[in-house]
């Protein structure tokens, strides 16, 4: 049995930090050497690339910096932030958790249904804690929406759809690996991956059957292509690149699909739809859930945009019956999520106890992805999900606990 399955209590965390890219700026929410309750120090940091540890050479000038994963490991931190390109958080979580450091796993939990179901039992054999970066679970608009729903407002949800605009496709998601399927397996699952399990997380269920469609529209004719490896996201980004089809400086591969179009029935009977569009020229997000008594829609997805509620009969288009303006929380990414999840993930690193985000969901929708961008790619025909384990299933649902 880990370590990590004892409380830890209020002693100062050592944490580490692998893969030194976009998302690793998620360390400043967990280097708190300050903090009352519960400090944590990032102390060590891995990265393959010169650029990756240059970069956190000047972020953490006391940091150890390494590029080799069993120094970090051997080092005695208490866990570590595995913010790696998606083809690598496999193998590096796999190597944390036999090691028995508590893993924070930034979204997707992996890239195939095989990794994720061998990483969720790994952490059971091995009893170390593992939890996945699914930060969407504490944006005011998904925890206000669920509110609505929990709280009975709109009666026994039936079905929902997602649209998700993505704005900023060609540069976030066209010029570096997440254009290659080898290393993403494709959009659908790298970035519906979120969408999925607020999907699932608002309806109280998952996916049993998906199909999808898509296509590869407007980025594969564009011939201008550029190694970004060293490179990062907002050294390239601009809202001026527009429209889409003058995009410069894509990825040397790209086969992922920017537009995806795919149907769920969930295991209790919910019906729902999700479509990606990586040329549109607005970025956000738009759910809509009806049930038995009413339906609700966010209009805007950030701090002051609005859920609206129809909740009475109406002839025709009508204004909503009422509408709940969207919060922030104090600070950080995602309106403020960011430092939510690394809070929880350290506490739960320290004490244990259930999340708010959860490995099988994790899983649940790394397979829902997965099996659609199966039929995407062949006939776009219904397929089924493959289930998990049962007793997986019980032990992340008792808290990693058996």
């Amino acid at each position: 049995m880990s370590q990590q399955a004892t409380s830890i209590g209020t002693r100062e965390l050592s944490i580490g930090v692998v893969g030194f890219g976009m998302r690793a700026g998620l360390w400043r929410y967990a280097h708190r050497p300050d903090h009352p309750t519960l400090p944590s120090r990032v102390t060590m940091i891995c990265d393959l690339s010169e650029r990756g540890r240059a970069d956190a050479s000047k972020a953490l000038p006391d940091a150890v910096i390494t590029d080799d994963l069993d120094q970090l490991l051997a080092s005695g931190v208490d866990a570590v932030l595995v913010t790696t390109p998606d083809d690598q958080h496999f193998p590096v979580a796999m190597k944390a958790l036999r090691a028995g450091v508590a893993v924070f796993c930034e979204k997707p939990l992996a890239i195939t249904i095989e990794d994720c179901d061998t990483l969720l039992q790994t952490a059971m054999e091995t009893g170390t804690r593992l939890y996945v970066g699914h930060n969407m679970r504490h944006m005011p608009v998904v925890r206000q929406m669920r509110e609505l729903i929990t709280g009975g407002r709109i009666g026994e949800v039936k079905t929902i759809w997602c649209r998700h605009f993505v704005g900023n496709g060609g540069d976030y998601y066209f010029k570096d690996w997440h254009a290659d399927r080898s290393k993403s397996t494709g959009l659908l699952l790298q970035k519906g991956a979120h969408d999925l399990d607020v999907i699932h997380w608002l309806a109280g269920g998952y996916s049993a059957t998906v199909s999808a469609l898509g296509d590869l529209m407007v980025y594969g004719t564009i011939t201008d292509r550029t190694d970004h490896s060293q490179d990062r996201m907002p050294e390239w980004y601009s809202l001026d690149n527009w429209p889409p089809t003058e995009q410069k400086g894509l990825n040397e591969v790209v086969d992922v699909e920017d537009v995806s179009m795919m149907q769920m029935r969930l295991d209790n009977g919910v019906l729902a739809s999700y479509e990606q569009c990586h040329f549109a020229p607005d970025y956000w997000r738009n759910y809509t859930v009806i049930g038995t008594k009413g339906r609700i829609e966010n209009l805007g997805d950030g701090p002051g945009d609005t859920i609206a509620i129809w909740d009475r009969r109406h002839d025709g288009s009508s204004e909503p019956d009422e509408t709940v303006i969207i919060g922030s929380a104090d600070g950080g990414g995602h309106g403020g999520a960011d430092p939510l999840l690394i809070n929880e993930f350290l506490e739960f690193v320290a004490n244990g106890g259930a999340t708010d985000t959860s490995p099988i969901a994790a899983r649940q929708a790394v397979a829902a992805g997965v099996v659609a961008t199966d039929s995407l790619r062949s006939d776009g025909s219904a397929r089924r999900v493959p289930p998990l384990a049962a007793e997986l299933i019980t032990y992340f649902e008792n808290g990693q606990t058996r």
